[in-house]
C-alpha cells in the first residue's frame, strides 16, 4: 500500500457557491464558514456561496474564501477515515495544508490570508505588475530568457514550477510583455497572459513579506502534526521557526509544485487527495506522473463516491 498525500489549491481555483453542499448537509462544515465570518468580521460566507463573482476575485476575498472551502470540506470529508502522510498545498493552498497538519488554527489562518491578500494587493499599484502563463518551454531556458529581459525591459521571474511544460513567469507588465513577445526564444510553443492583480511570487512582492512577516508574528504556530512538503524548498517542513520564514519567502519566491509532487512521489507516495475547489492540482498531477492516482474532494457528492468506492475496495 503506497502513501497518501491531501493537497489544497490556490487562487484561481475559485468559483462562486463553491462548498455550499457541504455547509448545507455537515454540521462541521458549517462550523467552518461560520468561523469565518466571525474571525473576519464580514459575511465572507455570503460572498463564496452568492458571489458576484467580481467580488469573490478580489485577492484579499479569494484568499480566506478558498482556505474556508477547502478546510470545510476536509471537515466533511473526515468521515471517509482516510488520514494522510503527507499534506501540500498550491501557494495560498499551503495554509490550508498548515491548518489540516495541526500547526495553524483555522482562526489564525483565515485572519492572515485575508491580510496577505491586502498586502499583495497593496504591494504593487494595479496595471504595474502582470504574470503569464508559459507552455512548453523548458525551465533552464525559461529562466535565462527571464533574466535578460529583466536586464533590459523590466522585471519578470519564474513565478509557479507548475508541471512539466507548464510554468508561470511574473513581473512588471513591461518585463511580462517582453516575456509574451519573445517567449518561443525559450521554446514556449504559446505564451498567455493571466488575469490576476498583481505580480505574486516576484520580487515585486517583498514589500509584502515584510507586512506579512508582522503579521504571523501574531499567529501561534505549533510543530506540525503531518510533514507540510512547502512550496519554496519542496521539501517536509514541521518546525514553527521554518514554517514561519518559509511562509514569508513563499510571497515572493517561485511556487516548486512540480518538484513537491515529485519528491512526494519519490517518498512513495501515489494516491493524491485534492481538497478544495476545482480539479486543477489533479490535472497538475496527472501531468507530472500519469501512473499515480488523484482523487478531487470538491463537492458533497464527491465525498460520497469516495466513500462508495473505497467500500466496494475492501469488499
Amino acid at each position: 500500500m503506497g502513501k497518501i498525500a491531501f493537497v489544497f489549491p490556490g487562487q484561481g481555483a475559485q468559483a462562486v457557491g463553491m462548498g455550499k453542499d457541504a455547509f448545507e448537509s455537515c454540521e462541521a462544515s458549517r462550523a467552518i464558514f461560520e468561523q469565518a465570518d466571525e474571525a473576519l468580521g464580514f459575511k465572507l460566507s455570503g460572498i463564496i456561496f452568492e458571489g458576484p463573482d467580481e467580488e469573490l476575485k478580489k485577492t484579499y476575498n479569494t484568499q480566506p474564501a478558498l482556505l474556508t472551502t477547502s478546510v470545510a470540506l476536509y471537515e466533511a470529508f473526515r468521515s471517509a477515515g482516510v488520514s494522510p502522510d503527507y499534506v501540500a498545498g498550491h501557494s495560498l493552498g499551503e495554509y490550508s495544508a498548515l491548518v489540516i497538519a495541526g500547526a495553524l488554527s483555522f482562526e489564525d489562518a483565515v485572519r492572515t490570508v485575508r491580510a496577505r491578500g491586502e498586502f499583495m494587493e497593496q504591494a504593487v499599484p494595479n496595471g504595474q505588475g502582470a504574470m503569464a502563463a508559459v507552455l512548453g518551454a523548458e525551465r533552464d531556458a525559461l529562466t535565462r530568457l527571464c533574466a535578460d529581459i529583466s536586464g533590459t525591459a523590466g522585471v519578470v521571474e519564474p513565478a509557479n514550477m507548475n508541471c512539466p511544460g507548464q510554468i508561470v513567469v511574473s513581473g512588471s507588465k513591461e518585463g511580462v510583455q517582453a516575456f509574451v513577445e519573445r517567449g518561443k526564444e525559450a521554446g514556449a510553443k504559446r505564451v498567455i497572459p493571466l488575469e490576476v492583480s498583481g505580480p505574486f511570487h516576484s520580487s515585486l512582492m517583498k514589500p509584502a513579506s515584510e507586512k506579512l512577516s508582522a503579521e504571523l508574528g501574531k499567529a501561534d504556530i505549533k510543530p506540525a502534526q503531518i510533514p507540510v512538503v512547502a512550496n519554496v524548498s519542496a521539501r517536509p517542513v514541521t518546525d514553527p521557526a521554518q514554517i514561519r520564514e518559509l511562509l514569508v519567502e513563499q510571497v515572493y519566491s517561485p511556487v516548486l509544485w512540480e518538484d513537491s509532487v515529485s519528491w512526494l512521489i519519490a517518498e512513495g507516495v501515489d494516491t493524491f487527495v485534492e481538497i478544495g475547489s476545482g480539479t486543477v492540482l489533479a490535472g497538475l498531477i496527472k501531468k507530472i506522473d500519469k501512473s499515480v492516482k488523484t482523487v478531487s474532494i470538491n463537492s458533497v457528492e464527491a465525498i460520497e463516491q469516495f466513500i462508495a468506492a473505497n467500500a466496494e475496495a475492501k469488499a
